[in-house]
């Protein structure tokens, strides 16, 4: 048994890995993970563009689209890419199911994430047109859309849940909109079970991102201050305890009965980011029954090599309340209401950028290969 059979069969965590590229598809590099226990893939625009810009793996699939436009010669490449990840990730999904289906678990894994473009994060209606159209261009089950958690994609959420589609709601920052995303999630199966579809077949994580917390709370804090390094983690606590709590009301165990899947929290952003801290700060601490952990290659990396899951602060009801307990010892001059909503706003700017970055690098390949 490897570290993440571990994380996964012993503590009900699914280890996910941050990543998608074209060669590990064609070389059985992903496959191989799934063989360690990675059980889903995310990733997003900043990610592909690394991976054009330095492997050549997509070269061929480039060959004559010249006359393409760059964002659909995008879409058609990450659709394939996401595709054939949900080919590997099939038997994971259908086991996990088979599972679910005995109420062993309260959820199916095994999903591959495929964001809709930056672009519109701040547009409800071209959000949903997109996300319908990903989901039917790659048109596998385990298919998940990524939909980022701001005011304008709550109701995004809602109508794409509602249309019998996978949801990964990302870019969460605060508990509050944490907890507007369970509504939107809540609201989306009921609006489904309105139009008659099966929830049982709609599977749904809220991403919840770490440790860019730490990096703007840090900022604020003075230089050896031992609350240094400890928002992310403690925030994260509150919002297992919010999931748990909202998870166990009478709205939520209605829709379980009419056989939902739990929408489970998803830890991203685990690598830790300030050199000086543990490589494993994200990942060995944060821990818990019903989540995700989705990590970016070195963390997965480091998580086989030396995880130590015990040490999590989720571990049981009283440390997460004490790991909580910890977001009240912020000085008064820190906001983490201000810091999460900056981040909110950064991010979708940083995603943006780096969409546009991802276009360019799209064209030059494209008129490289004629």
């Amino acid at each position: 048994m490897t570290k993440l059979d571990e994380l996964f069969v012993e503590y009900g965590q699914s280890p996910w890995i941050d990543n998608i590229r074209r060669d590990w598809l064609n070389d059985g590099t992903l496959a191989g993970m799934v063989a360690k226990g990675v059980r889903g893939v995310t990733s997003n625009p900043s990610i592909f563009a690394k991976t054009l810009a330095t492997s050549s793996a997509y070269d061929e699939m480039l060959e004559g689209k010249s006359g393409v436009d760059v964002e659909v010669l995008f879409e058609e490449l990450a659709v394939r890419d996401v595709r054939d990840a949900c080919d590997v990730l099939d038997s994971v999904h259908t086991s996990s199911c088979s599972v679910f289906a005995a109420k062993e678990r309260r959820y199916c894994d095994g999903f591959v994430s495929l964001e809709v473009s930056p672009r519109l994060a701040r547009d409800t209606v071209a959000t949903v047109t997109a996300a319908k159209r990903l989901a039917a261009e790659v048109g596998r089950k385990n298919v998940m859309i990524k939909i980022p958690g701001t005011k304008e994609g709550l109701p995004a959420i809602t109508e794409v849940l509602g249309a019998g589609i996978n949801v990964n709601v990302t870019l969460i920052f605060s508990l509050d909109r944490y907890n507007e995303v369970i509504t939107a999630w809540m609201e989306g199966l009921e609006l489904a079970l309105t139009r008659r579809s099966d929830v049982s077949t709609i599977g749904s994580v809220a991403s919840f991102f770490v440790s860019r917390v730490d990096v703007a709370v840090d900022a604020l804090l003075p230089e050896g201050d031992p609350r240094r390094g400890t928002t992310a983690n403690a925030q994260v606590a509150g919002a297992y305890q919010l999931f748990r709590r909202r998870m166990a009301s009478d709205r939520a165990v209605a829709l379980f009965d009419a056989g939902a899947q739990v929408q489970r929290p998803l830890w991203a952003s685990t690598s830790a980011k300030n050199p000086t801290y543990f490589d494993l700060l994200y990942v060995d601490t944060l821990v818990a029954d019903e989540t995700v952990n989705t990590m970016p290659d070195a963390t997965l990396t480091a998580t086989l090599d030396h995880g130590n899951f015990a040490s999590s602060e989720l571990r049981s009801d009283e440390s997460v309340k004490e790991a909580a307990a910890k977001l009240e010892e912020l000085p008064e001059n820190v906001s983490l209401a201000a810091v999460t909503e900056k981040l909110e706003i950064d991010g979708v700017t940083a995603f943006v950028a780096s969409y546009e970055e991802l276009l360019a690098t799209v064209k030059e390949k494209m008129q490289a290969h004629g």
